[in-house]
């Protein structure tokens, strides 16, 4: 529990740390699972940034208003898969990044 807290404050930080130009959000939480099947979420995601993810990500879920592209690599690179809003990917689903609203 502690851990999903730090990973949303650390999302929500992020958010608030970018040029007001690029505040524009994401509404809602992107979701996915990490080790021993820890959830964690963002709230509010930014647009149109690359956000890394730092332990194994899987599982990912778009539970955000706008589509989302999840990568294979880290740097929004490697083979990607788009999320709409709603969709849920299966837990086979591994990523290294994702971006939001991608443009």
């Amino acid at each position: 529990m502690r851990s999903s807290r730090a990973t949303a404050l650390c999302g929500l930080l992020l958010a608030l740390a970018l040029p007001q130009s690029a505040a524009v959000a994401s509404s809602g939480q992107f979701v996915w699972e990490g080790p021993e099947r820890q959830t964690y979420s963002v709230e509010n995601p930014p647009d149109n940034r690359c956000l890394g993810m730092n332990q194994e990500a899987r599982a990912p879920r778009n539970e955000t208003n706008r589509p989302l592209t999840v990568y294979s690599r880290k740097d929004c690179k490697g083979k990607s898969r788009r999320l709409a809003p709603g969709q849920v990917a299966p837990r086979s689903v591994v990523f290294k990044s994702v971006k939001f609203n991608p443009r």
